[in-house]
């Protein structure tokens, strides 16, 4: 799934990457859907060595425009790892408080301890993307933010934690089937707000924005993964594979058991 990292330097242009493409994986939808079953099989098998070691953390993030995904990646990722080494933090709309402080303040305490996932729904990169788009801060600020985040990741892996980035690139045909298919399910409703159609016109801007961020702060301590998002099925496989590939490099072990227990008896 290396074709997928953004090198460091690298100038993103989203226009020449392909949201439908499936080059990483020779197989149908079916088998496709089988080896995401596979790789869910042993995400839980490192996640559950992850918790018990105790040594490692590792901190995921997801960004997309709306319907990229982000929900449904986590559902079908992680579905069976432990909830209890396993935490989802949604940033949305930032609060009084939050405004009050700086924009990296809400998100600190979010980021994983020894031996956890922590996953980010949206992220710190909201403030290069969003604030730009719709101009909430002067561009003075925010275009002195890619250095502050990329400053603020390089701390958080010298102090241990590990970080893969994942953008779910989805072309504006699917997320108008997308949107579409929410006001065709009347469970599915409660999904869609009016607004969503105002951020679709914003559509050039946000992808803009995205170019700019995938570009400038893809490091080798944290890098982005560009992630073909059209189809669900083969956007799971990536994340999943890159995921494992990750936790295996850790080498992680077992903690030894506590003294000899051969002798230890249940009564």
């Amino acid at each position: 799934m290396q074709r997928y990292r953004v090198e460091p330097g690298t100038h993103i242009d989203l226009t020449q990457i392909d949201p439908a493409d499936r080059s990483a994986f020779e197989g149908d939808k079916k088998a496709g859907r089988r080896e995401a079953r596979r790789l869910n099989a042993r995400l839980e098998e490192l996640q559950e060595l992850l918790y018990a070691e105790g040594a490692h953390r590792l901190l995921v993030v997801l960004q997309a425009i709306d319907t990229g995904g982000k929900d449904g990646t986590i559902r079908h990722v992680f579905d069976g790892t432990n909830p209890q080494g396993v935490k989802v933090a949604s940033f949305k709309q930032p609060t009084h408080e939050e405004l009050a402080h700086d924009y990296l303040w809400r998100v600190h305490p979010h980021t994983p301890g020894n031996g956890e996932i922590a996953i980010f729904n949206r992220s710190h990169y909201e403030d290069v993307l969003v604030v730009r788009v719709h101009e909430l801060v002067p561009e003075e600020m925010w275009s002195r933010r890619y250095d502050q985040i990329n400053e603020f990741e390089r701390m958080l892996t010298e102090e241990g934690t590990t970080i893969r980035k994942f953008f779910l690139h989805i072309s504006k045909e699917e997320q108008r089937e997308r949107l579409q298919a929410r006001l065709d399910d009347p469970t599915k409703h409660w999904k869609f707000a009016r607004s969503d159609l105002a951020e679709r016109e914003l559509w050039d801007s946000y992808q803009h924005a995205y170019e700019a961020a995938l570009s400038k702060t893809s490091t080798s301590w944290a890098p982005w993964y560009i992630v073909p998002s059209d189809h669900k099925w083969y956007r799971n496989l990536v994340i999943s594979s890159v995921l494992v590939n990750t936790l295996e490099e850790l080498q992680m072990e077992y903690p030894e058991a506590e003294g000899n227990l051969d002798d230890v008896v249940i009564t």
